[in-house]
């Protein structure tokens, strides 16, 4: 037993035999070599009496724990040990209680400690909900444990440092009277459609910003949205998320606009935006709020983007608002925010949804600059 933890006795009406466990013991020891492995531990975990979907690094804590000898099995002794361990019962239970449930009357889920258990996730209480002490917790997880992840340590500087390039060369050209994208800074980083063979337009044109409100406003989102998730997920994640919004949104927009110019660094404040989105999917249980958090997301961007395609469609106002970049943005923040920021626990499905992201994003990217690179026909 783990230094520090204490033991504790849970007592039973009825204790399965020995006969009882040797029966489940046989059935996982795959190989019949009268131990438990880990990958036979984990086809426990995973077989169709268990209901629960436990993240791969839940599997080795439990492991560590159960294999007192540290021999890399589970003997029929230690099994058994696994089985009754206090710490475990969340998520062996179903294996007493199914032992229990066919001899005696159906009942509550209530163990004689007077502790209710609800789950990988629960935490045991007694029957009139109040928390009741409990021992060394090894797998419990509870909203706020992604609030927790928040350091200052390495420190969150690549949003800063990308603003403060942006704030130089605005200055720059505003110090010799251009503020309107017209400098001789931004007519070199701008996105120009006449100059698409001049492919390092299609990343920094997001250092290019058309007055003094859209800096701002451009300078106080990433901040806002970036910093945050460089204290978790770290800069280079973060910077990844941020130069992928940039290069589909020029990439998109110079083909359902093939005669917009493009300035800002919306494309790359719109993919922090979906980014978010993705971390809150990816860390649903984990987080506090997190529907919350999402729909504030979700209405910030909804908001933004209808209000820039209704001026345009409907009011007919030229305001030159690339909302196609702010869409592409999102859809690859969102499908890189899944691919490359942390995932605190990964379950199955966060796996399935991992692959289906990675491919999506490459499979996007790569048309889009293939279409850029030969449908001539399109920019003339």
């Amino acid at each position: 037993m783990p230094s520090g933890q204490r033991e504790t006795s849970v007592s039973m009406p009825l204790t399965p035999t020995d006969l009882y466990w040797r029966r489940i013991f046989n059935k996982y020891d795959r190989d019949n070599d009268g131990r438990i492995s880990y990958v036979e531990l984990k086809g426990i975990i995973e077989s169709r009496e268990y209901d629960q979907d436990l993240p791969d690094n839940v599997v080795d804590k439990i492991m560590v724990l159960a294999d007192s000898d540290n021999s890399g099995y589970l003997d029929f002794a230690e099994f058994v040990a696994m089985m009754h361990n206090p710490d475990l019962k969340a998520v062996f239970g179903h294996f007493v209680a199914r032992y229990i449930h066919s001899i005696i009357p159906h009942r509550n889920p209530i163990d004689t400690t007077g502790q209710t258990w609800t789950g990988f996730r629960a935490v045991p209480t007694t029957t009139d909900g109040v928390q009741t002490p409990r021992s060394k917790a090894y797998f419990t997880y509870t909203d706020g444990t992604y609030e927790e992840e928040y350091s200052c340590w390495p420190p969150a500087i690549c949003m800063i440092l990308i603003s403060l390039v942006e704030i130089v060369l605005f200055c720059y050209d505003a110090a010799q009277g251009n503020t309107q994208a017209n400098g001789p800074i931004a007519q070199i980083f701008i996105y120009n459609p006449h100059k698409r063979q001049e492919a390092w337009r299609f990343v920094t044109y997001m250092l290019v910003h058309v007055g003094v409100v859209h800096l701002l406003v451009n300078l106080l989102v990433q901040l806002f949205l970036g910093v945050p998730l460089e204290m978790v997920h770290r800069w280079w994640r973060v910077t990844l998320v941020y130069l992928a919004g940039v290069a589909a949104g020029s990439l998109a927009t110079s083909l359902a606009d093939p005669k917009v110019y493009l300035a800002g660094a919306s494309g790359g404040v719109y993919a922090l935006i979906a980014a978010h989105v993705a971390t809150i999917i990816m860390n649903w249980a984990e987080m506090e709020f997190a529907i919350v958090q999402l729909l504030v997301f979700l209405l910030l961007a909804g908001v933004d983007v209808g209000t820039a395609v209704y001026d345009r469609y409907w009011r007919h106002l030229d305001q030159h608002i690339g909302y196609v970049a702010h869409l592409a943005g999102a859809v690859a923040g969102l499908l890189v925010g899944i691919g490359v920021l942390r995932n605190l626990e990964k379950r199955k499905w966060e796996k399935r949804l991992w692959w289906a992201a990675v491919v999506l994003y490459f499979a996007l990217m790569i048309a889009g600059i293939l279409a850029n690179i030969f449908w001539t026909a399109r920019f003339k």
